[in-house]
């Protein structure tokens, strides 16, 4: 059973920064694709950044891009969600997800994912 920890939420004010981690309990993340994703109260779950594990190629959501980026340490089995110039459209509690399929990175905000971490609390309010 593969497990996901996410960390680094918190209390930022609009234009504001935080970094989120998700640190995987697998031998090796090569073998995963991960996407974050989030939600708000009342509303949906959305997409909203993915990396995929054959190349570490990205997507994101376009209410996100030039705003987040998505990165992966292979060696502390750890992804990063980077979130800059934050707006308040932006609270949610934000989750990791993974899934060991190889897609395209234009296709990986639209996967199944098999394996989610508990969520963390991204509120942006000044």
């Amino acid at each position: 059973q593969l497990q996901l920890v996410e960390s680094g939420g918190g209390l930022v004010q609009p234009g504001g920064s935080l970094t989120l981690s998700c640190e995987v309990s697998a031998f090796s993340l090569e073998g995963w694709t991960v996407g974050w994703f989030r939600q708000a109260p009342g509303k949906e779950r959305e997409g909203v950044s993915c990396i995929t594990r054959s190349d570490g190629s990205t997507n994101y959501a376009d209410s996100v891009k030039g705003r987040f980026t998505i990165s992966r340490d292979n060696a502390r089995k750890t992804v990063y969600l980077h979130m800059n110039r934050l707006q308040v459209e932006d609270t949610a509690v934000y989750y990791c997800a993974a899934h060991p399929v190889v897609v395209v990175a234009g296709s990986c905000l639209a996967l199944e994912y098999t394996y989610w971490g508990q969520g963390a609390q991204v509120t942006v309010s000044s």
